[in-house]
């Protein structure tokens, strides 16, 4: 018999098993967690890209809306920057600088750092649940989160990155599907270029199996058939990023969501061209262009740096076809705007339906 009411939301001190994605870069308002939390799922703060202070305010601020359960999400410790083949890359953006009259590029490039003191913040300010991309938490980090009673989530791409992180310490492990939308959440690349790339419906039971910790399942899952799914398949919740991009709540451009809205299954690639790591996307003109010039991407998070005043001119201008528009394979379910709560609910309406 297949339960709505799982382990991990008594673990995780919620009423339904619905996670809202991290989503780094700004769709993740503090107002759109607060809603979802608010429904009775997790809200999730997309915190990387965050600086401390705004970390600080957003925390405070979803705090002001919500006295439920909340989570934060930061990438594992990243690369160095390395920019020895800037001059490359800039020479084949050059059409793109034209294009959006972005006349003068950054003489010198640094990526911001503020990985570390993002984690201290969220212990300074007692976050219930840190969830983690593109590995686990550090062993010191994850002793201070374990030793202030924080819940840690991990992401996982294949079963043994799912058996490492609760060797090191992960007390649920989100299963990302390659269906997922956004930045594939792989631990490293030396065997898969672009990520490991295994279905959902193939790697959850797979997982579930492997670990003795709750799963939780992302990609291409939007509504209630994807949950109860999810469930049968192993899954103790399910995390939902596409179809909450296009929330009233979020904060992507709303040239982003009606990119989603117009498109289907068939609509997403997964490319480096943006940040230099794989990442699910639509497909626009950025991706065609920078790909037919043959150059390769700096590693991330070089290049997402490289790339971002062009990104910021594209959103300035509402031109979505040098946006990078992150989303996964559901999004033919997606046609407009709708509250967080009411995805939440219409979710676990649906949901239930099939189940009784």
């Amino acid at each position: 018999m297949i339960s709505l009411n799982t382990d991990i939301c008594r673990l995780l001190g919620i009423e339904y098993p619905i996670i809202q994605a991290g989503m780094a870069g700004g769709p993740t308002t503090a107002e759109l967690v607060a809603e979802v939390s608010d429904a009775g799922g997790l809200g999730t703060l997309g915190a990387a890209y965050l600086t401390p202070e705004k970390l600080r305010e957003d925390i405070s601020e979803i705090r002001k809306r919500t006295n439920k359960p909340f989570a934060v999400n930061l990438f594992a410790p990243v690369p160095k920057d390395d920019f020895s083949r800037i001059d490359e890359v800039k020479q084949a953006l050059q059409p793109i600088y034209k294009e959006l009259a972005i006349e003068e590029q950054n003489a010198e490039y640094r990526s911001p750092d503020h990985g570390e003191e993002l984690f201290r913040i969220c212990l300074e300010m007692n976050v219930p649940i840190i969830s983690t991309a593109f590995g686990s938490l550090p062993p010191e980090q994850m002793a201070s989160a374990k030793a202030q009673g924080v819940t840690v989530i991990t992401m996982a791409t294949t079963v043994g990155e799912a058996m490492e992180a609760q060797d090191k310490g992960a007390d649920a492990i989100v299963a990302q599907g390659s269906e997922a939308g956004g930045h594939r959440g792989s631990f490293s690349f030396d065997q898969h270029p672009m990520g490991a790339q295994v279905g959902l419906m193939a790697l959850l039971p797979q997982v579930a199996d492997a670990v003795d910790v709750p799963v939780i399942a992302a990609g291409g899952i939007a509504d209630g058939r994807g949950l109860v799914a999810a469930l049968a398949l192993g899954a103790q919740a399910v995390q939902v990023g596409t179809r909450f991009v296009g929330a009233k709540e979020s904060g992507a451009h709303k040239a982003y969501k009606q990119a989603i809205f117009d498109s289907d299954e068939e609509s997403t690639v997964v490319t480096k061209s943006f940040s230099g790591r794989p990442a699910r996307g639509i497909k626009n003109r950025f991706i065609e262009q920078f790909e037919s010039t043959g150059t390769q991407p700096l590693p991330f998070p070089s290049h997402n740096t490289v790339t971002k005043e062009i990104r910021g001119a594209a959103a300035k201008a509402g031109n979505p076809e040098f946006m990078s528009l992150w989303a996964g394979q559901a999004t033919g379910a997606m046609t407009q705007e709708e509250g967080a709560a009411e995805i939440v609910s219409s979710m676990m309406d649906q949901a239930r339906a099939l189940l009784r």
